[in-house]
């Protein structure tokens, strides 16, 4: 106590010399200067209304012996109300005369750092909380109530007690995965996955639980979990959302468009997680906001409130070790970054042994050359991924806010191959590059309490080279697939009233693909390039007639220059009360994409990432087209949550190409469309320390193919039956999850001979595989090493009891009459271990 009592003195005197020195060069010191020193001095932030201090000079108060005696002298020289909230916080209000209003200070219950931008309002009077997390209203009468609203946070709804509030209030909000108006459920699963009005899946990352199998939060493992959205080969790289495939989603990284989703060719997100803010996953209704995606959307958002001090973690497991950093450079700039990289060049563990086995097995990479009995061969191979993520923030001012954004994913992959004939050795190296790089530019404006705009623009670029040596036939086989795109979008949100806001704007971007293909023997050569520049605009109306209803009506017009093609899409989502928890939800959509992935060769890119992108030519690749429509009953109780969905998607302009076909239609080049009927059901029961979850879809999936016989058959991706189920329990600081996935085996065409030089088969999709079994176990634990570094241990199993799974069967011609059966497994049991640093 007398060492901080000299300390404060000390302080104390130091400023007032300082404002004297500043004294003796005008004739009164500016209210806003001196209140930045006393800051520093006294360890307080000051919150006010710029208005309030604007022009306001001083004279400098004699040395002051506490804080207290300071706010004393400077309500009695300046007529201003200095309250002292906490002992962090000093508010600054101008005494009301005339009309009654109210000023406060809003916190975050669980970082006690201030909460910017959020809304505020009082009957007919709106404000929002400047960037301290200060805020001044007007009110209309005792009545009304006050109602604040935050992305991120639960509304809060408070009464006043009296027209005039003498003092500021302090109103500390509670963290939540999304805010909404209406219909909301506050967890799905785990803590942190939550659902809006609307269909819309909120991930809120820092907050995302356990989920079975998982040591790191990763989201695009974590969605598999829910309902219509699976991965029918267990890979990042191609999950399929209510029967679609993994090109039909549009997956944004801070409104960057993505075109590549994985690491380790599909088996580990390649979208580093602790700089992600959280994650929005649409199903159907989608905002007119969004273009693209026929199946689904996947929004990545990454932090955007600034910390106190600086913060950073890092962690190593069994694949990669990563570091962030969140590094305050002032009160309005903040720099965000964030590596990871696979040790998997430096240590082969277990768990490497397994994926490795998992991504190549069946390409060239393992496979071993069938050469003559007096050859040997051997390979050796090098694999590694990395990926660099940074923001950097800056608040410009009061109103305007500026984010740059970058990200860099790089996975690469060489062996070498030796051949060895009598005393003659030849060895090549071959080679596959994946990489993906985006930036762009964000800038938000808010005009005033009901009208904000944003600006974005970008640049994303995906490259996939591979090199291919085939020793034997003496050829080299070189192949890239690149992708560049650029776009800019504006929109502004106008809220007209408490019950009504509208969204408007216009996006344009250029897309151009281009495809190489270089062999030396025999010789081939062959480039092409396509480029579509495509224009939309758009609009929505949010609508909250009462209490119990929420109505989204959005209409996107879309231009495609090169077919001089128009295309409109209506959007529709009502949201309706029935009684307090139980609500109904009706969804629709009309959508279109440009882009696709195609197969041309089932050994292209030496068989590991054999799909490549290509681009609309409004003929055997047109555009692809969807419409949808979805109706669900919620039940939203206390503790439980209950959900039921019907759903119907159509989508037309699917190249047959684009499908991976390994039948009689491998080859085949056509245009066809497929038809999806289905329903889910979640069920989730929360009681602290347990929450039990279950998920389960039925669901038909069908092609229609008009060249192809038949015309009608199986979708490859038509699974039947799906079931997932868990239950996280918590005990302190010791979190542990158990899980499993079922679902029915997915079609495969079986061989039934040979013929010349083909292999027979049977109708297309007309058998199924065993049905699919997993269980997964994760365990973390959370510790502190001192009051300002935390640490964590964990430990997961994927695969329990290492059941044999089948994800894909198909064949290949072995002498003029055999023919050889492929079966492609899924994971093995796979264990991982982990431990994080935070700080």
């Amino acid at each position: 106590m007398f060492y901080q009592l000299i300390k404060s003195s000390g302080l104390a005197l130091l400023l007032l010399i300082n404002i004297q020195s500043f004294a003796q060069k005008s004739s009164g010191v500016p209210l806003e200067d001196y209140l930045k020193e006393a800051e520093q001095v006294w360890n307080v932030r000051f919150t006010y209304a710029d208005h309030n201090i604007r022009n306001i000079e001083i004279d400098s108060p004699k040395s002051p012996a506490s804080l207290e005696n300071l706010l004393r002298e400077l309500t009695r020289q300046t007529g201003l109300r200095f309250q002292r909230i906490n002992d962090r916080f000093v508010a600054i209000r101008a005494r009301t005369s005339g009309d009654e209003g109210i000023c406060g200070i809003l916190i975050d219950k669980t970082t006690n750092e201030t909460v910017a931008y959020a809304t505020i309002r009082h009957g007919n009077h709106f404000t929002t909380s400047d960037e301290t997390g200060f805020f001044e209203l007007l009110i209309d009468n005792t009545d009304s109530l006050l109602i604040i609203q935050r992305l991120g946070y639960q509304t809060m709804v408070k009464g006043l007690e009296s027209q005039v509030q003498e003092d500021c209030l302090q109103l500390f909000l509670e963290p939540e995965a999304f805010q909404l108006d209406e219909v909301t459920v506050n967890r799905l699963m785990t803590r942190g996955v939550g659902r809006e009005a609307g269909g819309r899946i909120i991930i809120n990352v820092d907050e995302l639980g356990i989920l079975p199998g998982l040591t790191e939060p990763d989201v695009l493992q974590a969605i598999q979990a829910l309902p219509g959205i699976q991965s029918t080969n267990e890979t990042i790289s191609d999950i399929n959302i209510r029967g679609g495939t993994n090109d039909q989603n549009l997956i944004l990284w801070d409104g960057i468009k993505m075109y590549q989703s994985g690491h380790f060719f599909g088996m580990i997100s390649a979208f580093n997680p602790y700089l992600n803010s959280h994650v929005n996953i649409t199903k159907n209704g989608t905002s007119a906001f969004y273009g693209d995606g026929v199946s689904g959307t996947i929004d990545i958002r990454s932090k955007e409130n600034k910390p106190a001090k600086l913060e950073g973690g890092a962690g190593i497991n069994l694949i990669n070790a990563d570091l962030f950093l969140r590094i305050p450079i002032s009160r309005k700039v903040t720099l965000q970054l964030a590596g990871r990289r696979a040790i998997t060049d430096l240590i082969r563990t277990p768990l490497y042994k397994n994926y490795f086995n998992r991504t190549f097995s069946n390409t060239d990479v393992i496979q071993a050359a069938r050469v003559g009995t007096d050859t040997t061969y051997n390979s050796d191979e090098n694999f590694y991924f990395y990926d660099i993520t940074g923001n950097l923030i800056v608040d410009v001012g009061k109103q305007d806010r500026l984010k740059l954004n970058f990200q860099h994913i790089f996975n690469s992959l060489q062996y070498q191959e030796n051949v060895s004939t009598g005393l003659v050795t030849d060895s090549k190296t071959s080679g596959l590059k994946q990489t993906s790089t985006g930036a762009g530019l964000q800038y938000r404006r808010v005009w005033n309490n009901r009208l904000k705009s944003n600006l974005e623009t970008y640049f994303s670029s995906y490259q996939l080279e591979a090199t291919n040596f085939n020793i034997p036939n003496d050829q080299r086989v070189t192949q890239e697939n690149q992708v560049l795109e650029t776009g800019i979008k504006l929109d502004t949100r106008w809220l007209i009233n408490q019950k009504l806001d509208f969204l408007a704007g216009y996006q344009f971007f250029e897309t151009g693909i281009s495809n190489l293909e270089d062999v030396n023997n025999p010789e081939f050569y062959r480039f092409i390039k396509e480029v579509i520049r495509s224009q939309a605009i758009f609009a929505e109306l949010n609508f909250l007639p009462n209490s119990g209803t929420e109505m989204r009506f959005g209409l996107r017009g879309n231009y495609i220059g090169k077919f001089k093609k128009i295309l409109v899409e209506p959007r529709l989502s009502i949201s309706q009360k029935l009684t307090e928890r139980l609500s109904i939800e009706l969804l629709g959509e009309f959508k279109n994409q440009t882009s696709a992935q195609v197969i041309d060769l089932q050994n292209d890119f030496l068989g590991v990432e054999k799909r490549r992108w290509l681009l609309s030519n409004n003929k055997e690749i047109p555009v692809i087209k969807s419409k949808q429509a979805s109706l669900a009953l919620i039940h939203q109780g206390v503790q439980f949550h209950a959900s039921i969905a019907g759903f119907y998607r159509f989508v037309s302009g699917i190249s047959s190409a684009s499908q991976g076909f390994l039948n009689q239609f491998q080859y085949e080049q056509t245009v066809g469309d497929y038809e999806v009927l289905g329903s889910e059901i979640l069920i989730n029961w929360q009681k602290d320390p347990f929450s039990v979850w279950s998920g389960y879809t039925i669901s038909k999936n069908q092609y229609r193919f008009e060249f192809l016989d038949p015309q009608f058959f199986p979708n490859n991706l038509d699974v039947r039956h799906s079931l997932s189920a868990g239950i996280n329990w918590q005990f302190g600081h010791l979190e542990t999850s158990l899980g499993f996935n079922w679902r029915s085996g997915k079609p495969y065409t079986p061989a039934i001979g040979v013929s010349n030089d083909d292999i027979l088969y049977a109708a297309p999709n007309s058998s199924r595989l065993p049905d699919y079994l997993r269980l997964d176990l994760s365990i973390r634990y959370r510790f502190k090493f001192s009051d300002h570094v935390g640490g964590q241990v964990g430990g997961s199993i994927w695969n329990l009891t290492n059941h044999t799974n089948i994800f894909n069967i198909f064949y290949q011609r072995e002498g003029e009459s055999n023919i050889r059966t492929i079966e492609q497994q899924a994971l093995a049991l796979s264990p991982n271990l982990s431990f994080r640093v935070t700080f």
